[in-house]
C-alpha cells in the first residue's frame, strides 16, 4: 500500500489533484484509515492515474473521463469516444487558427503605414446583365456556399454558356447583419435564354452604378473593406441607393487558398 504522497510522486500526479479525483469518483483510494483519515493507493491504480492524465491531456474533462474509462476495455467504443473528441478538438482549433490570422492582420496593419490601410474606392456602371440566380435563407453567411452547389447541381445539364466576362455575385437582402437566417441570392450571369428549374431562376438585371473596392484575401477583410467604401461613399457626397453585394473574382471554387482570393464589394449609389 502506498501513502498518497508517495503514490502522488509515482504517478506524477498532485496530492490535491488526487483528492478531486477522489471526489469526482475518478480514483477513490484503495483504503481510508478511519482514525487518521489518511489515503492509501495500491500500486496497481498507476495505470489508472495514468489512463486519467492521459485523457486529460487530450482535453477530456473529469466527467468525459470517467465515462471512457467505462469502456477502456472495449476497443470499438473507446474508439468511439476518442473520434469524438477528435472531433471536438478539431474544431477548437480551427477556431483557435481563425483568431491567430485575425490577430496577425490586426498586427500587420498596425505595423503599415495609414496610407497602405486603406483600399481604392472607385466609381463603376455594371451594365444589365442576363443572370442565372439562386436566392434562399441560409443558416448563416458561411453557407453561402450551399446555394452554388444548388446552382452547379440544377444546371449541371443544361449547356448553359458563361457571359464574358463572367461575374459571380452574392446579393444581401436583409438591411442589417443577422447571425442566422440569411435572405441571400448568388447571381452568375449567362448568355440566354434558359428555362427556370426548381431554384435556379432566370432573369435580367438591370445597370447599376456603384462604389466598389476589390482586395485580394480572405472574407475576414470584409469588414475594414466596408469600412473604407463607406467612409468614402460619405466623403464624396453620395449616399447608398440599393442592395450591396459580393463579386467573386478568384473564390474557393478556383483555389482552396484563402490567400489567393479576389473579392470586389460593391454598394450602389447615387448623389446626395
Amino acid at each position: 500500500m502506498l501513502k498518497i504522497g508517495e503514490f502522488s510522486k509515482l504517478s506524477r500526479v498532485t496530492i490535491r489533484r488526487l483528492r478531486s479525483y477522489d471526489e469526482a469518483r475518478l480514483l477513490t483510494p484503495a483504503s481510508i484509515d478511519s482514525f487518521t483519515g489518511y489515503r492509501y493507493y495500491n500500486e496497481s491504480q498507476l495505470p489508472i492515474a495514468n489512463r486519467i492524465t492521459a485523457l486529460k491531456d487530450m482535453g477530456f474533462s473529469q466527467t468525459a473521463i470517467k465515462e471512457v474509462l467505462k469502456c477502456w476495455e472495449d476497443p470499438t467504443a473507446l474508439e468511439r469516444c476518442l473520434l469524438l473528441q477528435r472531433g471536438a478538438v478539431q474544431e477548437e482549433a480551427e477556431r483557435a487558427q481563425q483568431r491567430l490570422r485575425l490577430l496577425d492582420t490586426a498586427i500587420q496593419r498596425l505595423r503599415k503605414d495609414e496610407k497602405q490601410m486603406n483600399y481604392d474606392v472607385t466609381i463603376k456602371i455594371l451594365p444589365e446583365r442576363y443572370v442565372a440566380s439562386v436566392r434562399m435563407m441560409i443558416p448563416n453567411y458561411d453557407r453561402e456556399g450551399d446555394l452554388w452547389h444548388i446552382f452547379c447541381q440544377e444546371t449541371a445539364g443544361m449547356n448553359i454558356q458563361d457571359g464574358d466576362p463572367v461575374l459571380c455575385t452574392a446579393v444581401y437582402y436583409d438591411g442589417e447583419f443577422k447571425e442566422s437566417d440569411v435572405d441571400v441570392e448568388i447571381q452568375k450571369n449567362v448568355v440566354g435564354p434558359y428555362p427556370d428549374t426548381e431554384h435556379v431562376k432566370f432573369k435580367t438585371v438591370p445597370a447599376v452604378q456603384v462604389a466598389s473596392a476589390t482586395f485580394q484575401g480572405s472574407y475576414e477583410k470584409i469588414g475594414e473593406v466596408n469600412e473604407t467604401v463607406a467612409a468614402w461613399v460619405q466623403d464624396n457626397g453620395y449616399t447608398f441607393d440599393g442592395l450591396f453585394f459580393n463579386i467573386y473574382h478568384v473564390s474557393p471554387h478556383e483555389t482552396r487558398n484563402p490567400a489567393e482570393f479576389v473579392t470586389e464589394v460593391c454598394y450602389p449609389i447615387k448623389k446626395k
